[in-house]
């Protein structure tokens, strides 16, 4: 009993330590740090472009030093005086997307990336790191903040892009802020993006768990005009002047709709609390892009606008990995067999422990063949990450592998609840 009650003790004491207090090092403001990223896939560098101050921060106030996913990129705050890190996020990029394209192999190019961070109330240094596939460090840079830095550009204060609220269940500091932006809507169509806006919303809290965990979020519609309406498709030489640059066709791939002008996005949300982003783009094309804590992009007029628009903000905001696969395809270049990918529905197996392991019912077979799917509803079903073999995918069919599938699986919801619970959970 009284080693027991000293192990308790012990592991209070240091939680006590580890935990830290929003209050104590930060301002109830976001720092925005826009970098660049460049190379090719040999060489990757990192660059400070710039720093702003925005009037209040969204983010979450506690579990500040821990993190809910690895992702491909992060970044870690501390104070310069102790050391010590007051504040971790993680991320995802285009640019290492594109590391693993053929081009990569030949040109070098620069990517625009923008993160918020908690604004500091004393001199404090940030580190970002990105990895590699198989998880290796490939790029870092450290550099330090003085929070009364005059170059640092306040912005925010005025000329702030109109903007509606869709929900709002709360504060910023009690709720996960999400702000819809509109890609290729002019002046005179933005009552349809407002509309559109809502049709996102009401496809958002159709599924679970957002359904039912509905009053933890804040939606802002914000209404960004465009001088063109639509969006651009290189593959029809069909180029648009839209508020963010985006277009089909990244990698060349016909469905893969993306903008590389991240600045762009965050200028048209200064002054307005958000966390996470979603831009619903106004053409009928099929497709879309997520990338994890960086933005959701979405085709607004397609009839698979409504699953699709929530698919890739699985991707944006939960971190979870495309399911589908091609038959008789292997990619390992996105995913090596030789390590565990740090997305929650998608496994190597090679650390499959800490993915959903403790769900399997009893005499679950591995793999479970697609023939027993209404008696496993949970299993470790092969294929999934874009590679038939090698990778193995929680369930048969998930809202993150067919547009058709009317729900998340077990697994996906279990890790977007897990998410909104570290967002929210004080």
């Amino acid at each position: 009993m009284k080693k027991c009650l000293t192990l308790c003790l012990s592991f209070m004491l240091t939680f006590a330590l580890n935990a830290q207090n929003f209050a104590d090092h930060f301002l109830n403001k976001t720092l925005r740090v826009d970098y660049i990223f460049s190379g090719d896939a040999t060489k990757q560098t990192i660059f400070v472009d710039e720093l702003s101050q925005l009037p209040t921060w969204a983010g979450r106030q506690h579990r500040l030093s821990e993190l809910p996913l690895k992702g491909n990129g992060e970044i870690i705050v501390r104070d310069s005086a102790t050391n010590d890190c007051i504040y971790k996020t993680s991320f995802s990029s285009l640019f290492q997307e594109w590391l693993s394209t053929d081009e990569a192999k030949t040109t070098a190019k620069a990517f625009e990336n923008t993160f918020l961070l908690p604004y500091p109330q004393r001199t404090a240094e940030v580190e970002i790191t990105l990895r590699n596939a198989s998880h290796q460090v490939i790029a870092t840079l450290k550099h330090t903040i003085h929070p009364n830095d005059i170059l640092i550009h306040q912005r925010g204060l005025s000329h702030i892009t109109p903007h509606k609220y869709m929900q709002r269940s709360g504060s910023e500091q009690d709720c996960i802020d999400v702000a819809i932006l509109a890609e290729g809507y002019t002046e005179a169509e933005m009552e349809l993006f407002y509309k559109d806006a809502a049709a996102t919303c009401e496809s958002l809290f159709f599924y679970e768990p957002f359904k039912s965990m509905k009053e933890k979020f804040n939606i802002v519609a914000v209404a960004s005009p465009s001088k063109d309406s639509g969006v651009s498709v290189p593959r029809k030489k069909d180029w648009k002047q839209t508020a963010f640059s985006s277009h089909f066709d990244t990698f060349y791939s016909d469905r893969y709709l993306t903008t590389s002008r991240v600045k762009s996005i965050h200028e048209a949300l200064a002054g307005i609390p958000y966390e996470h982003i979603i831009i619903i783009v106004n053409t009928k094309e099929y497709g879309g892009g997520g990338i994890y804590n960086s933005y959701t992009l979405t085709a607004a007029h397609h009839p698979t606008f409504k699953p699709v628009v929530v698919h890739e903000f699985g991707h944006s905001f939960g971190g979870l990995a495309d399911e589908y696969f091609y038959d008789n395809d292997v990619m390992t270049d996105t995913y090596p067999l030789s390590v565990e990918p740090w997305e929650q529905n998608i496994t190597t197996r090679v650390n499959f422990a800490e993915k959903w392991q403790d769900m399997l019912p009893a005499a679950t077979p591995i793999p479970t063949p697609v023939s027993s799917k209404n008696a496993f509803p949970v299993g470790v079903y092969e294929g999934g990450g874009y590679s038939a073999k090698g990778i193995y995918r929680p369930a048969d069919d998930c809202r993150m592998r067919t547009n058709e599938y009317p729900t998340f699986c077990p697994v996906c919801q279990r890790a977007l609840r897990r998410m909104i619970e570290f967002y929210t959970d004080k």
